[in-house]
């Protein structure tokens, strides 16, 4: 069984407070968008020696496969259903350190294709609780549409929200953004307004009022970073945004782009959708 686990583009973000436990409260928009790795599960072959045999292609993954979180996820599964063992196959495409959540939506769309081809009966309430503990945005793949996320942006709140009237073009700079420097970097305080609130508002005021708190830092940091996104606005972008802590940066626009003078970066352009299953 195959599956094909997609990126998230941040819209809007305010890191509103640090917490005790060292993590930070966060708002933001997750909104899906069709950019994506590929993902296969077999059952193992009768006589491998491994319970869990993970095949990588694409862009270069490198560390223990014990850190990868197709595995810690495969773990935890096995704390509460039974499992064969298994070789799982991920063609990477999705660029790391970019603000995407690619590697959180490999690890859920994993829970779900090992629910699914393996017939666990797991329920959405346990594949979320699974999924949340392998990363903050992981859990928001497992529903994979549009929500409001706030706490440590964990915590999901369902609205109505349709762009598919536009296209979406990301960007990725080639910076792998670390998420702990960026977060070190901002300084948390409660914006004025609710991400929540903007996002209501005429798509139009975004460019002024719906901002993402890790930009002013990272554009500083990585100038080309800023470059990308003045870039997307001169294209005619009705909104554009670095995704997360970055440093991809994403356009909206009414009309599919031309970006050929950015393609020296890995880039997609799309139709937007409101969720993918």
């Amino acid at each position: 069984m195959i599956c094909f686990p997609n990126a998230k583009i941040n819209l809007g973000l305010n890191v509103v407070e640090k917490r005790s436990d060292g993590f930070h409260n966060i708002e933001t928009i997750f909104y899906p968008i069709g950019w994506s790795d590929a993902l296969e599960v077999t059952v193992a072959r009768k006589y491998s020696r491994k319970e869990f045999d993970l095949h990588l292609t694409g862009i270069p993954i490198y560390g223990n496969v014990n850190d990868n979180l197709l595995y810690k996820a495969y773990k935890l599964i096995q704390t509460v259903r039974r499992l064969p063992k298994i070789e799982a196959h991920l063609h990477k495409v999705l660029p790391m350190g970019a603000g995407l959540g690619g590697g959180s939506s490999d690890a859920a769309f994993f829970i779900r294709l090992l629910n699914d081809q393996f017939n666990l009966h797991l329920t959405e309430f346990e594949t979320l609780a699974i999924a949340k503990q392998l990363g903050s945005d992981c859990a928001f793949f497992i529903k994979n549409s549009p929500v409001f996320a706030f706490q440590k942006g964990d915590i999901f709140k369902d609205f109505s929200l349709d762009l598919s009237h536009l296209y979406v073009a990301v960007v990725y700079p080639n910076i792998h953004s670390n998420t702990k420097e960026a977060y070190s970097l901002v300084k948390p305080q409660k914006a004025n307004q609710s991400v929540l609130d903007i996002i209501k508002q005429p798509i139009k005021t975004w460019k002024t009022d719906l901002v993402n708190d890790f930009e002013k830092s990272i554009f500083t940091l990585y100038p080309v970073v800023k470059n990308v996104k003045e870039d997307l606005y001169n294209l005619g972008a009705v909104y554009a945004s670095m995704s997360g802590s970055g440093s991809a940066v994403f356009g909206l626009f009414d009309y599919e782009p031309n970006i050929k003078h950015l393609q020296m970066f890995p880039n997609w352009i799309g139709k937007m959708q409101n969720a993918f299953f």
